[in-house]
């Protein structure tokens, strides 16, 4: 007997060493993967965002006529020979570029800046203040991501479980009148939210004149707390409005379907024969199978908050990310677009790396490394 418990003992042990084993060995390899996946991403964004080193050019031309006019306005007030004016200028101009390190070459100076984006050591930004200055990235991003965070999150969690819920209703009820509903508007998910958000702008602030066109707050600002609070709801209501309508019925129709599937295997079938309750049926035999793909997309939707509704939040002037990215785009502005994609690069990579060790707690047929 002893020398059985002895065995049944080392089984165990060379059994949960090759356990550990594996999940070190798949934790390690997941890790390296996932981390070349996000050097190679932010590598091709510095490129892109650089059109391969012709921004440079458009830069260095900036320079040029920038200083171009202050030398000229230099010369105006103390008039100077053009021999002089001249090579101020150039002076002036070599400086610049060696301050923004335009005089390295676009190759050299990529790597050095994705190496730089990796330690999320973004710089400055430039053009994206209202003197033309520059300021921290970091500064820039955190200063804006509140508002984004705000008008996504409520918008978009709303629309994930209200969809969710709704679609599991509807797949009780498989032909009936509701269910038709949603299958006739769900094409209308096509149209961007931008757009519904142009003709909400037009009908409860240009012709009813009950919401506010824009913005975040009203200007100036209400010093009341409650005021305060009462103006940020109805500055959300439009932008909100637009997001949630541009997909909740595509969603639903989504969410709909994929509950079906799972309503129609012979288990569920079973579990009704024995007279089970709907509900019970619902959280045992298709919500506790579809766990991991509603989980995936919950963590999916709460990163891509991070990005922002870029022309969304431009056409209502919100204060938040996605406009400042647009603006970044716009002004050629390099490191507020790497910054923003650095960070969610960082947030996926985690989210797919925990996304695998979710999956085993929730689901006992997934195996880690396995």
């Amino acid at each position: 007997m002893a020398t059985q418990a002895q065995e049944i003992d080392g089984v165990r042990k060379r059994a949960a060493n090759s356990t550990f084993a594996r999940l070190a060995r798949y934790t390690a390899i997941r890790l390296l993967t996932l981390a070349f996946s996000v050097v190679v991403g932010v590598y091709l964004t510095i490129l892109i965002a650089n059109m391969g080193g012709y921004v440079d050019e458009i830069m260095r031309n900036d320079i040029t006529e920038r200083i171009s006019q202050q030398v000229a306005a230099m010369s105006a007030k103390n008039p100077m020979s053009s021999e002089v004016r001249l090579k101020l200028q150039a002076q002036m101009i070599a400086a610049e570029e060696n301050r923004l390190g335009l005089n390295t070459p676009f190759a050299v100076r990529s790597v050095r800046f994705l190496v730089n984006a990796l330690q999320l050591n973004l710089g400055s930004a430039q053009h994206m203040t209202a003197d033309s200055g520059s300021r921290s990235v970091r500064l820039i991003i955190l200063e804006r991501l509140p508002a984004t965070l705000l008008l996504m999150g409520t918008s978009e969690l709303f629309l994930f479980f209200f969809s969710v819920f709704i679609a599991l209703v509807l797949s009780r009820k498989y032909g009936s009148f509701w269910d038709k509903v949603v299958i006739t508007l769900s094409p209308t998910s096509s149209v961007p939210p931008w757009f519904y958000g142009i003709f909400f702008i037009l009908i409860f602030a240009a012709v009813l004149k009950i919401l506010p066109f824009s913005g975040m707050v009203d200007s100036p600002p209400p010093s009341n707390t409650w005021d305060y609070f009462i103006s940020l709801l109805r500055h959300m209501v439009l932008p909100g409005a637009s997001l949630i309508i541009s997909s909740l019925f595509l969603s639903i129709y989504n969410w709909r379907t994929f509950f079906l599937i799972y309503s129609s295997e012979d288990y569920v079938d079973m579990a009704k024969a024995k007279g089970l309750a709907s509900r019970d049926i619902e959280r045992r035999y298709i919500l506790r199978p579809t766990l991991p793909t509603i989980i995936t997309n919950f963590a999916l939707l709460v990163i891509s908050l991070w990005t922002g509704a870029t022309l969304t939040e431009t056409v209502f002037l919100w204060p938040g990310l996605g406009r400042t990215i647009y603006r970044a785009i716009g002004l050629y502005d390099t490191p507020v677009i790497v910054g923003s994609t650095i960070i969610y690069a960082y947030l996926l990579a985690l989210t797919v790396f925990l996304l695998d060790f979710i999956y085993a707690i929730v689901d006992p047929r997934v195996k880690v490394g396995g």
